[in-house]
């Protein structure tokens, strides 16, 4: 049996669909032949590909697109190739070109479904900005209310945001260093202590320690800038053990950390 033949017959027979006499002449035929038995080895991963591949539903504005170009590509193929030239093609070359065209499909459709991913995307990441947007402007607001309890709610806000930006840090500095209530300057200071890599929170500390008159919130800055190792601080911890009115708890304190800053 020729060998051409051969390979004609096999999608037939990969599909079990030849004839007993024909089945028996391609099984002899590819037992004594290797080449025959590599094209058949390459056909059936071919087909494995084909039926294991998953295809995204094309949208119908892509569906006919890609009929549009299949057809000036058929006309485009009637006009240099007549009925006269043309031979029959070998079908592993068929089936490479039909298994090219699905694969040009496929990554349409997945670039297609990218590109709406990304806008998704990029829809979310605008919602998402506008919702916190919003939560900042509840949380200023808040802060600025004639109302402790209501200022230490929006002190409280804080949690609803990972990083918070530069205009979240300065309202919560303003209620440390200048609001009447104490729960209020101890609820933002806090909140602060979240962030103390920021400078301008280690700053805020470094000047409440100058002007804070509550004990338990002088106690609660001077530990957070020992953890933070912030050298700056020394000097106003100094300055609070040359004051009279400095509490003789916060003296003993502030001597014992501050070698540890010197």
């Amino acid at each position: 049996m020729e060998k051409n033949h051969v390979l004609d017959l096999i999608p037939e027979y990969l599909d079990g669909v030849l004839m007993a006499e024909q089945q028996k002449q391609v099984e002899q035929h590819l037992s004594n032949c290797p080449k025959c038995q590599q094209e058949l080895e390459e056909m059936k991963l071919l087909f494995n590909a084909f039926e294991s591949e998953a295809i995204s539903v094309p949208s119908d504005r892509l569906k006919i697109q890609f009929e549009q170009a299949l057809e000036i590509e058929k006309a485009n193929l009637g006009k240099v190739m007549t009925l006269s030239t043309a031979k029959k093609s070998n079908w592993a070359n068929n089936i490479l070109k039909i298994a090219a065209s699905i694969a040009l499909l496929v990554a349409a459709f997945q670039m297609g479904s990218l590109l709406e991913q990304r806008k998704m995307e990029g829809d979310m990441a605008q919602l998402q900005d506008e919702a916190d947007q919003m939560k900042q402007t509840a949380m200023l607001s808040l802060m600025e209310n004639q109302s402790a309890s209501k200022r230490i709610q929006g002190v409280n806000y804080i949690e609803k945001f990972e990083q918070p930006d530069e205009a979240i840090i300065e309202a919560l500095g303003n209620r440390l260093l200048y609001d009447e209530n104490d729960n209020v300057r101890l609820t933002a200071f806090e909140a602060l202590a979240k962030f103390t890599t920021s400078e301008a929170v280690k700053s805020t500390f470094i000047e409440a320690l100058g002007k804070e008159k509550n004990p338990s919130i002088q106690v609660a800055i001077i530990q957070a800038l020992v953890q933070i190792q912030e050298k700056k601080a020394a000097a106003p911890m100094k300055k609070l053990l040359e004051k009279e009115d400095t509490q003789p708890f916060i003296k003993e304190q502030i001597r014992a950390v501050l070698p540890t800053l010197t």
